[in-house]
């Protein structure tokens, strides 16, 4: 699919909370992708991501020291913070936060600023990365936050990579099911309108145009719907009242008949809608997953 949408961030990756990371990789593993070794935050948290070739990905997040992380709230560490709110208000499993790329994200937190949106002081941090092949880097990241006046279950922020890892992903992004990268991302919401500032604001086009709800960003569609919406598209549970929750994550693969019989031999029940299959969130899996077959 090409897409010629400028002056708009592009989706970075998901945050997937999970209980356990052992838990997360065995379902990931099961659904047929290739997950990544551990990265260790520093402040309390630890991932086990799915990189994707079109250069997005998954983040599985687990508190891995409790102790850290309540340290890290406590000095007013915005994620850390937002991921234990997420956790309270909607249990360890889920899916919390889209991450947009940037170059800029002293910029962007200004833009949240000035627009009423910011969800707190912008975070910097480095941590160690390891690949398949034991090659090891650091990475050095810089966050800018933003979040609905009332919304904890859901938040965006955008993620400058001050240094990117140099390293070869080639082995991490070979998946079994086919995947190849992310084409849209749903979310569920009680007033899809009054989203439209948070998210256009968030994602650097204030002018976006909304078709049904739908953003579209250089990379991926992010489109917001009702419940009732959701339910009817996909067959699934939309959960409870929201003004904004992350609900499915929609990949591309090269044959959906080899993703099906993958997650067939692998006993993971799926449906099939339209063109889509859809597996149902499980424990390590926080978000509905949808298999589209693209050309």
């Amino acid at each position: 699919m090409t897409r010629t949408i400028t002056g708009t961030h592009p989706l970075d990756h998901l945050v997937l909370p999970t209980q356990s990371l052992e838990v997360a990789r065995a379902r990931l593993a099961a659904l047929g992708f290739v997950v990544a070794p551990t990265g260790i935050h520093p402040f309390g948290t630890e991932n086990c991501c799915v990189f994707l070739a079109d250069g997005t990905y998954l983040e599985p997040l687990a508190v891995g020291d409790e102790q850290v992380a309540a340290k890290a709230i406590a000095d007013g560490n915005v994620f850390v913070t937002r991921d234990r709110a997420y956790r309270d208000s909607n249990g360890d499993e889920g899916f919390s936060a889209i991450v947009l790329g940037t170059g800029n994200a002293d910029a962007d937190h200004a833009r949240y600023v000035d627009a009423g949106i910011s969800a707190g002081d912008m975070l910097g941090f480095s941590r160690a990365f390891t690949d398949p092949a034991g090659k090891s880097d650091i990475a050095s990241f810089k966050l800018a936050f933003a979040a609905g006046a009332e919304a904890t279950d859901a938040f965006l922020f955008a993620c400058e990579r001050v240094n990117a890892p140099d390293v070869d992903r080639a082995a991490l992004q070979a998946h079994a099911n086919g995947a190849t990268g992310i084409v849209e991302i749903l979310a569920v919401s009680d007033a899809p309108g009054k989203q439209h500032e948070l998210i256009s604001v968030t994602v650097d086009n204030p002018a976006a145009e909304r078709q049904g709800g739908m953003f579209s960003l250089p990379n991926a569609d992010l489109s917001v719907l009702d419940r009732a919406a959701f339910t009817a598209r996909f067959g699934l549970p939309a959960g409870a009242p929201t003004d904004l929750r992350f609900a499915a994550v929609v990949f591309s693969v090269r044959n959906a008949d080899v993703t099906s019989r993958l997650l067939a031999a692998n006993s993971i029940q799926h449906d099939i809608a339209g063109n889509d299959i859809v597996v149902q969130p499980a424990p390590g899996q926080g978000a509905a997953f949808i298999f589209r077959e693209t050309k």
